[in-house]
């Protein structure tokens, strides 16, 4: 005896995994090289089965970039909620983003902003409130525990530390011949560490570094 399932919970599986397969090769081989038949050939289904879901390559992309941006920050909010030491927990974020975003080679942020203009700048808002809340976080309590100088400015240094992220992510100042997404990314947690931390910071600072980045020992 066969199981029948609903025609809308299987359209719904087949439109999970169209979304699934097209975030992984969208991350590894970059927004503009996918083309919808490149998916199709590799769910091995026809392109019409893809436009059943999706009406074009712009609407799959903006669904991706949905999927993509709301588990990163599922796993971001499970990170802040242990709240660890402050220090641990940008590194902790650091790694998981590199995780799940392939560390990003193709650098998708920079094709997503100069293909797919408005999905980018609708992204780059979510991406500010979300960060805005974490980092003002990560500040106060670190400047609570004594991680943080008291003289700190949270409201800039929160929007400076955005600003730089995103700024990595530019391939004409960081072209990925020359630059890995992961040592920048590291190389940037650290300037942005040592400009605030107290020396109780900066010494847990140098154990993080010298136990979790062996390619590069705090001095």
């Amino acid at each position: 005896m066969f199981l029948k399932f609903p025609v809308v919970y299987l359209l719904s599986i087949m439109k999970d995994k169209i979304l699934h397969k097209a975030a992984e090769m969208f991350l590894n081989l970059g927004f503009k090289s996918v083309t919808m038949d490149d998916i199709a050939h590799e769910l091995g289904v026809s392109k019409k089965t893809i436009y059943t879901h999706f009406s074009n390559k712009t609407d799959l992309v903006k669904e991706v970039t949905d999927s993509v941006f709301e588990i990163v920050c599922t796993g971001i909010n499970v990170i802040c909620s242990k709240e660890d030491n402050p220090i641990d927990e940008l590194y902790e974020i650091k790694r998981f983003s590199m995780e799940y975003l392939k560390n990003e080679k193709t650098s998708p942020q920079y094709q997503l902003q100069k293909y797919y203009s408005k999905i980018y700048a609708s992204l780059k808002g979510k991406q500010f409130d979300v960060m805005q809340e974490c980092v003002v976080k990560n500040l106060k309590r670190g400047v609570e525990l004594g991680f943080y100088r008291d003289t700190i400015d949270v409201g800039f240094i929160s929007r400076i530390y955005f600003h730089g992220i995103i700024g990595l992510k530019d391939v004409e100042l960081f072209p990925l011949t020359q630059f890995s997404m992961n040592n920048i990314m590291g190389f940037y947690l650290e300037y942005h560490l040592r400009g605030i931390c107290t020396d109780k910071g900066i010494k847990k600072l140098k154990e993080i570094i010298t136990n979790n980045q062996p390619e590069k020992n705090a001095k």
